[in-house]
């Protein structure tokens, strides 16, 4: 899948699209080697997630209709609530792992992964 940031295309790799019930598990329960996961509503929505059950960093991605990166958060372990400050259409969730350094350091600098 090929998404835009700051007039720069990226292309991520790797993506399993949810189901309907997939998108209540997330990465809850998995370890950092597992797919990158790909969210997708219906609708703009700016609903909240939440990292209860995640034992690892992960890179959080809300994307606008056309795949453009509104926002980014590096979201920790264990958190009640973690949402961008504008509604969005898509949601990717990458683990903070050697496979996904390019884009982790795309987005947030280089980092000790």
């Amino acid at each position: 899948m090929k998404i835009h940031y700051k007039n720069k295309s990226l292309n991520i790799n790797n993506l399993k699209k949810l189901s309907f019930f997939g998108k209540f598990i997330g990465l809850m329960f998995k370890n950092s080697k597992t797919k990158n996961l790909l969210f997708e509503f219906n609708s703009n929505t700016n609903i909240s997630i939440h990292s209860f059950f995640v034992f690892f960093n992960f890179l959080a991605l809300w994307l606008d209709e056309n795949d453009r990166v509104i926002d980014f958060k590096i979201v920790k372990p264990f958190l009640p609530s973690i949402k961008p400050n504008k509604k969005f259409k898509k949601l990717i969730e990458l683990p903070l792992n050697s496979d996904n350094k390019r884009i982790i350091d795309f987005f947030v600098g280089k980092r000790n992964i």
